[in-house]
């Protein structure tokens, strides 16, 4: 029998529910031509929500121009365009030469992994969490350590249970604020206690804020960077979803504060950058134009706007099943439902993903593909339009009515 090529024992452990075995299910269903209900993933072209016009018109101007590879940075405009944003947010001294463009965030994640880590370093990252980053930290020989987040917090982070979780092998606090899953948009006071604990224990602070303005009811967000020189930074930011061009690919990752400790990190992050040659250069004539012009997202997540409603509708539909709780989503694209597993005949999150996906067609995803191991929680993403999210929301509800445990009672003789 021949030898069998295995796959490397550092993928054993890993996986990416989002497109996992229910992913999986899902594919198989409708090749079998069922209709399913995709509330699984925030790709926001499928749902009707177009990449802003005059960005992808700046694209087809430059395409002659992006034949060539670029800068491994990225190109001149891109940079002093994501240069110019970060004085608008308030974040110091960022330089042109310090910015890294990529083929979106989750690209550069894997990379600042690859050139920070060795084997047995660990990195504090939210439960629950967007699941690239446990991926990419166990990937690069990385533990990742997850700290909680607190659900009758507005899921904001537990700062002292992220303390108690620091060692001697830490290296970085990840934050992903608005937040995936969850919907949580930080609390300035709680941001400035893990900044004071990032410079306490020497701590890089890597912030996912790709949701940066993708947020309702006049809620604010704060960039982590902007609350301290003497910590190092890095913020991540991109064009997937408030430009809702996912599929472009463009992302950045902004270095800033203590740049002076990070010299060697910096580096070799330098030198992956250059390994891959250079971020798709069509995307990058994107940025500039995205970060400049008409930002469209205000009209979508303003009071009226579809993002509003969807958010709205989704929340309220769902809060008004009995059994199921939730924490208002104030940023984002996505609801982190709570079922009350005492009420239904269902094992936890994961048989209640695919079995609702089975009978009901409606995808959603687990709370444990989200690093959050409690068995009751789901995301379900709001961006299909409001009729689907409303036959979306009466399948739940009918799926958990079968589900129902019949109380018995007792009647005297």
């Amino acid at each position: 029998m021949p030898n069998e090529y295995k796959k490397s024992d550092r993928l054993n452990n890993l996986s990416y529910a989002i497109r996992g075995p229910v992913f999986e299910k899902a594919q198989q269903l409708e090749a079998m031509g069922q209709k399913i209900i995709n509330l699984n993933i925030g790709n926001p072209a499928p749902f009707g929500f177009d990449v802003p016009d005059e960005i992808v018109h700046d694209m087809i101007l430059n395409l002659r121009n992006a034949q060539g590879y670029s800068h491994h940075l990225g190109i001149f405009p891109a940079r002093k365009a994501i240069m110019h944003y970060t004085q608008q947010i308030g974040i110091k001294d960022v330089k042109m030469e310090d910015i890294f463009v990529g083929n979106g965030v989750s690209e550069l994640i894997v990379m600042c992994m690859q050139a920070l880590l060795n084997d047995g370093d660990e990195i504090l990252i939210p439960s629950p969490d967007y699941p690239l980053w446990t991926t990419a930290v166990a990937l690069s020989g990385g533990k990742p350590v997850h700290y909680m987040c607190d659900e009758a917090s507005d899921w904001n982070p537990d700062v002292q249970d992220m303390e108690s979780k620091i060692t001697s092998k830490t290296k970085a606090i990840v934050i992903i604020n608005p937040n995936n899953p969850t919907g949580a948009v930080y609390e300035k006071d709680v941001l400035k206690k893990i900044v004071a604990l990032a410079e306490k224990h020497n701590l890089i602070v890597f912030s996912d804020e790709i949701y940066d303005k993708i947020l309702y009811d006049g809620n604010v967000h704060v960039p982590a960077a902007t609350l301290s020189e003497d910590v190092f930074f890095m913020t991540f930011g991109g064009l997937s979803k408030n430009y809702r061009a996912a599929g472009f690919r463009g992302g950045w990752v902004i270095p800033s504060g203590a740049k002076n400790k990070a010299k060697s990190f910096l580096e070799g992050l330098t030198l992956l950058a250059s390994m891959r040659l250079c971020a798709n250069v069509p995307t990058q004539y994107a940025i500039q134009t995205a970060l400049g012009g008409y930002q469209s997202i205000n009209d979508l997540v303003a009071e009226g706007g579809r993002l509003k409603k969807q958010r709205d509708l989704i929340y309220y539909k769902l809060t008004d099943i009995p059994g199921i709780t939730c924490v208002k989503p104030k940023g984002s694209l996505y609801v982190f439902p709570k079922i009350d597993m005492k009420k239904f005949d269902i094992q936890n999150d994961e048989q209640f993903a695919l079995d609702l996906l089975s009978e009901q067609k409606v995808f959603v995803v687990s709370g444990k593909g989200f690093n959050y191991n409690d068995g009751q929680h789901f995301r379900a993403v709001f961006l299909p339009e409001v009729d689907t999210l409303e036959l979306a929301t009466d399948k739940i509800a009918e799926f958990l009515d079968s589900r129902k445990i019949k109380t018995k009672t007792l009647v005297e003789a």
